[in-house]
């Protein structure tokens, strides 16, 4: 059974508790929340035959079939290869399964996560089956950033805000489901997650400490001129191409912030203060500006799965960083 959050608690009882259910529910929020877990949890309540109060017995055919992998009248929808889109041909599928006899007499249930890796022409494929699905079926959709989605697919979905936790319970959860990581590792992880636990865990499994300890070092020869942008492209062949957006994105951010507040408490994590406030001081706010929206532009292409060369993307990245200091 997917794991139950604390702070889903009250959402929990809300959803688990009605007699009847929405045709489709879209539920949305930060990434590393749980909302693929809820979704499970739900996807499992629904196709129990004997609930136990809120939640699925997992004891009766249907849930052992489900815990096996091979209920009948459970279909999940997702990229075929991780960070891939999802393609019109899997909804095709979908759309067959939909239409179907439920084989155990009750609910069919769908779950697609995430919704946003379909493209337009497999969004399309799905509006039949989400406007009037066949029978007593429930499409569980799941999506990290809901603006990306065609408006078409969010008003024929009850659209469900996911809590994100508060710090205390990020951090409580963190103490458990990272024991081997003292406080201030948690608290960093927890950090360069945004603040969504589970991606915390996540980006700990990743490596990021360590990716994020090569990328600080390199952008600081990068500006000593100790390193070229080609060098550092190749450098970081590691690190996923999204995280580093992420952090250029980010120090941008605090760069503004600093030159219009002189706040030092908020120059982001230790590692890259110093980058920060130097940046900060020696940087034309028009040209940090300009610089900050070429980056959540290259961005939004990551977010899209463009097509994109990625050593030259980096290269044109670093670039742009250079820039930075001393164009006053």
């Amino acid at each position: 059974m997917a794991e139950a959050y604390p702070w889903q608690q009250a959402l929990w009882q809300q959803l688990a508790g009605r007699s009847r259910h929405a045709h489709a529910y879209l539920l949305h929020g930060p990434q590393g929340i749980g909302k693929r877990a809820m979704a499970e949890r739900l996807m499992a309540r629904l196709l129990c035959q004997q609930p136990q109060g809120l939640d699925a017995c997992g004891a009766c055919k249907s849930c052992l079939l489900l815990k096996a992998g091979s209920h009948p009248d459970n279909f999940v929808l997702e990229p075929e290869e991780a960070d891939k889109p999802i393609k019109v041909d899997q909804v095709r599928e979908l759309v067959a399964f939909v239409v179907q006899t439920a084989q155990l007499g009750g609910r069919k249930v769908v779950l697609i996560e995430p919704v946003e890796a379909m493209n337009v022409n497999a969004s399309n494929a799905l509006l039949k089956s989400l406007e009037e699905p066949s029978g007593d079926t429930v499409l569980l959709l799941v999506t990290h950033q809901p603006s990306r989605l065609l408006p078409t697919i969010k008003s024929r979905c009850q659209q469900v805000a996911c809590p994100q936790p508060s710090l205390a319970q990020s951090q409580a959860w963190l103490a458990g489901a990272l024991p081997d990581c003292d406080e201030v590792e948690r608290d960093e992880l927890l950090t360069l997650a945004a603040g969504s636990p589970l991606m915390a865990v996540s980006l700990q499994a990743q490596g990021v400490r360590e990716q994020r300890a090569l990328v600080t070092d390199g952008v600081k020869k990068l500006l000593k001129q100790q390193q070229s942008p080609s060098q550092l492209a190749d450098a970081w062949s590691g690190v996923p191409l999204l995280l580093l957006f992420d952090w250029f994105c980010d120090w941008t951010h605090l760069i503004l912030r600093y030159q219009l507040t002189q706040d030092e408490e908020g120059l982001g994590l230790a590692d890259m203060r110093k980058v920060v406030q130097y940046l900060a001081q020696k940087s034309r706010q028009a040209k940090v500006l300009e610089v900050q929206a070429w980056i959540l532009e290259q961005r939004q292409k990551v977010l899209g799965k463009a097509n994109l060369n990625r050593a030259l993307l980096l290269e044109s990245l670093l670039a742009h960083w250079l820039q930075l200091p001393g164009a006053r």
